[in-house]
């Protein structure tokens, strides 16, 4: 199991609040009920847990070279030898068909656009060695879920609101994992892995402040393409903005140990994310009850 990062579990918390960004702004826009969105949170969950040990796999059988070299990562199973590379291919098959068990019970739209996926996690491994920009590579594949957990919700896709939702999650994929990348950059010199964390260097934190903005204004386009109300823009603009805000204050590029404590920290402002979206949900669903009531009072 320690082949799937289940002792860490927030590569998967980082892959699936995107999901239940798509699945909130949908059952929004389109007066779902909650249980049916809380089904659909759900099942998207156990897919995160698959799927992100899936590409652990696959990131590890790939990377098995880079990863006997660089301190932090040669205890992984593929490259300590506790695993041999056949047999993790066999774990892998046994990985992707629970994935697809998890994928055959969304609308068939979604299970075609789902696969769209794949070709990002495959090549994502691949992408450190022939680019300093793998960490976008990753964000494209980390954040299809907003996309997928909208088009379960809604069987189709609103462009207007998924693309600029998708944007800001890739944009702040960038954050997370250059900063992630800074444990490693001094290993990843010698390896010859490349990266965002050695490409901006010392202007880490004024780059990823730009992306941090980016991420912020393109959240709240999309909310505001859904029509999303004050609760939404209030928690994003107050609690969103001061978490990157902080992030970027508080994290020591060269300290490892700070390092890996801020990427962590992430999982909060996915988390804020949702919440903004479910706050705006009870909002409306209040707002619409009362609605309700005075058209039905007597005159």
């Amino acid at each position: 199991m320690y082949l799937t990062r289940i002792d860490k579990p927030i590569g998967t918390w980082l892959l699936y609040w995107p999901c239940t960004w798509g699945i909130g702004m949908a059952a929004f826009s389109g007066g779902i009920p909650v249980l049916d969105m809380a089904y659909m949170i759900a099942l998207f969950g156990a897919g995160a847990v698959i799927m992100r040990g899936a590409g652990c796999t696959i990131n590890d059988m790939w990377d098995v070279k880079f990863d006997r070299m660089v301190e932090r990562t040669k205890t992984r199973p593929i490259a300590s030898g506790i695993i041999s590379r056949k047999n993790a291919f066999i774990f892998l098959g046994a990985q992707l068909s629970a994935g697809l068990g998890v994928l055959v019970q969304l609308n068939p739209y979604t299970i075609f656009f789902c696969l769209g996926s794949m070709p990002f996690v495959v090549i994502y491994p691949f992408m450190k060695r022939i680019t300093y920009w793998p960490q976008f590579v990753l964000g494209l594949a980390f954040n299809w879920g907003a996309l997928a957990g909208w088009s379960a919700v809604a069987g189709g896709m609103d462009w207007s609101v998924t693309l600029p939702l998708y944007a800001a999650g890739v944009s702040w994929t960038l954050v997370y994992d250059t900063i992630y990348g800074h444990q490693d950059k001094r290993d990843d010199v010698v390896a010859g892995v490349k990266s965002t964390s050695l490409l901006f260097g010392d202007n880490t934190k004024s780059i990823l402040s730009a992306f941090s903005a980016s991420t912020i204004g393109l959240i709240c386009l999309s909310g505001y393409m859904n029509g999303q109300g004050i609760p939404f823009f209030a928690t994003v603009l107050g609690a969103g903005c001061s978490h990157l805000i902080w992030q970027l204050k508080s994290v020591n590029i060269n300290d490892p140990a700070t390092c890996w404590k801020i990427f962590k920290s992430n999982t909060w402002f996915g988390g804020i994310i949702f919440a903004a979206i479910f706050a705006d949900i009870l909002y409306q669903r209040y707002n619409s009850d009362d609605g309700d009531k005075d058209n039905t009072e007597p005159s």
